[in-house]
């Protein structure tokens, strides 16, 4: 039988990246987005089944797992991918928005989370990987709302590796120290490799999931080479 992933904020970068390398390694992708709208090329590309879901949502993060229980089952892999920013000084942001940026970046990997841990911890395996940033390694001026989200996610991914590792359960927490590379003019390659590029940060991924359990990383750092410290 295949093993499976299960993508969370997929769109046209790191998730589409991640969806064609799960694929090539054979596995069965299934794709969340909230519109779904920058996910169905790939779905259409890798044969993935696309399913709308906003992450925030109780409902609608339980009703995303009832569907998938049927579609795949409990995937072996579960990443989540999205995150908001507000920037700006604190004092003119929007609470509001604030608010909600942080139900995206942390709030909704929780529930993301807690209910494939459900379904792992049943069973005996599987990975929770979630994507990180340079902002939950240190706070940068005018970003407190992402800076909040992401610290938030690194606390969470922490606290679920010493709680679930000794269940078979890998968790994994991905810092992205960098650009990545995109279509958009200002993210393209130069040439030189001083921006990170999605196929390679998803062959990381895999390779994290693939790791033998007596020698897991929790957290891995990815940067380009050219990146500063």
């Amino acid at each position: 039988m295949s093993s499976s992933a299960l993508i969370i904020g997929a769109g046209s970068g790191l998730s589409a990246a991640l969806a064609r390398r799960c694929a090539a390694d054979g596995m069965t992708v299934a794709l969340a987005a909230r519109t779904g709208e920058k996910a169905r090329d790939v779905a259409a590309e890798t044969g993935a089944g696309l399913h709308l879901c906003d992450a925030t949502s109780i409902d609608a993060v339980d009703r995303l797992f009832t569907d998938i229980d049927a579609e795949i089952g409990t995937p072996d892999l579960v990443v989540y991918n999205p995150s908001a920013r507000v920037p700006g000084p604190i004092t003119d942001l929007d609470t509001a928005a604030a608010r909600a940026a942080l139900e995206v970046t942390c709030f909704g990997a929780f529930l993301v989370a807690q209910q494939a841990a459900r379904r792992m911890v049943q069973r005996g395996s599987g990975s929770i990987f979630f994507t990180g940033a340079t902002a939950g390694m240190k706070g940068f001026a005018n970003s407190s709302v992402f800076a909040m989200g992401k610290f938030g996610l690194r606390g969470l991914a922490q606290a679920l590796a010493r709680e679930l590792h000794p269940q078979n359960i890998h968790i994994g927490h991905f810092v992205i120290d960098g650009g990545i590379r995109s279509d958009r003019p200002e993210r393209q390659d130069d040439g030189s490799d001083n921006m990170l590029d999605p196929d390679a940060i998803a062959e990381s991924y895999l390779q994290c999931h693939k790791q033998h359990r007596s020698a897991w990383s929790w957290e891995i750092e990815l940067r380009p080479w050219q990146e500063r410290f």
